[in-house]
């Protein structure tokens, strides 16, 4: 707040009231002065001398740099022509048809960018001077959800690419998993499952680092922890756990669980194993001495398995 006064000249007062400095003794002065003081506290209180300006309030930052894109929805107002004022959607070629002008370029335009683009086209060939708005009241957003720094809805600002979304979401977590998913809406309706690796898309980023579309869905699913159990013949039996990405094998399995006794049957060992579809128990049974030796390959183990030495 800013205030502005005047400074009262107490002489030209003091005279307006029948007093100068030849007739004033000690009782008038002691009178004018506190005539002055109720004075100047009737000023104050009534705000008579005072201008006051006041900063307008911060309007609330625009965001400029989002450029248009397809299916976007736009209202378009042109003031001297209301009848140009109109709401519509993006086409896939990235133009919009607005009355009497047709078509208009608008995709990789910020909101501003097209409306000068439309004012110059009135000022060619209708109006001089035309005032262009233009609202963008639907955006394309995507979709993050998983391991990511910040889950959420993110706009597209043009062509965007899958790090470039990942980078704006505070990258990936430590929790996140070897894969990331992306749903896609097709034109039947149907979504589409595109699943990429991320220690390729990492390596070679130009060839996996794919363009993202609007509405598409990112998950990033987190690295879970399994469980596998090893009984009987090892030293060391019990339950063991590992990282979905790093997958574990029957041989890793033993060998974590402190290896065979000298008891052991290496040549029948039992795995059994859940049907995800079914629910019923199979059993698997493996030589553990030819896939020591190489002429088997080791046998990746799921969450819940459970082996058994006999």
């Amino acid at each position: 707040m800013i205030l502005k006064y005047k400074w009262l000249n107490t002489t030209k007062y003091m005279n307006a009231i029948g007093w100068s400095k030849d007739r004033m003794n000690s009782r008038s002065k002691l009178q004018a002065i506190k005539f002055l003081l109720i004075l100047v506290a009737l000023i104050l209180s009534s705000g008579i001398g005072f201008s006051q300006e006041q900063a307008e309030p911060t309007r609330a930052a625009q965001v400029i740099d989002y450029r248009i894109g397809a299916k976007d929805l736009l209202e378009i107002k042109v003031y001297e022509l209301p009848e140009l004022n109109q709401t519509v959607r993006v086409a896939e070629d990235g133009t919009i048809t607005l009355a009497v002008i047709g078509p208009v370029p608008a995709s990789g335009l910020t909101a501003q960018e097209l409306e000068k683009r439309i004012a110059a086209i009135l000022d060619e060939k209708y109006t001089k001077g035309a005032h262009v708005t233009v609202i963008i009241r639907e955006h394309q957003k995507i979709a993050i959800l998983g391991a990511v720094g910040r889950p959420g809805l993110y706009e597209m600002a043009g062509p965007t690419t899958l790090l470039q979304i990942l980078s704006e979401a505070g990258g990936l977590t430590q929790q996140a998993g070897k894969e990331i998913h992306i749903l896609r809406q097709q034109d039947n309706g149907e979504k589409e499952r595109i699943v990429l690796n991320v220690d390729e898309l990492l390596r070679r980023s130009n060839d996996t680092n794919i363009l993202l579309k609007p509405k598409d869905e990112i998950i990033v699913p987190f690295d879970q922890t399994l469980t596998v159990y090893v009984y009987g013949e090892v030293r060391n039996p019990g339950a063991i756990q590992f990282l979905e990405s790093k997958k574990l094998t029957l041989l890793q399995a033993v060998a974590q669980a402190g290896g065979l006794t000298e008891w052991a049957n290496a040549v029948q060992v039992l795995v059994k194993r859940k049907d995800p579809q079914t629910g019923k128990e199979k059993n698997l049974w493996f030589n553990l001495k030819k896939i020591i030796d190489g002429k088997r390959p080791d046998f990746p183990l799921q969450d819940g398995d459970v082996i058994v030495v006999k």
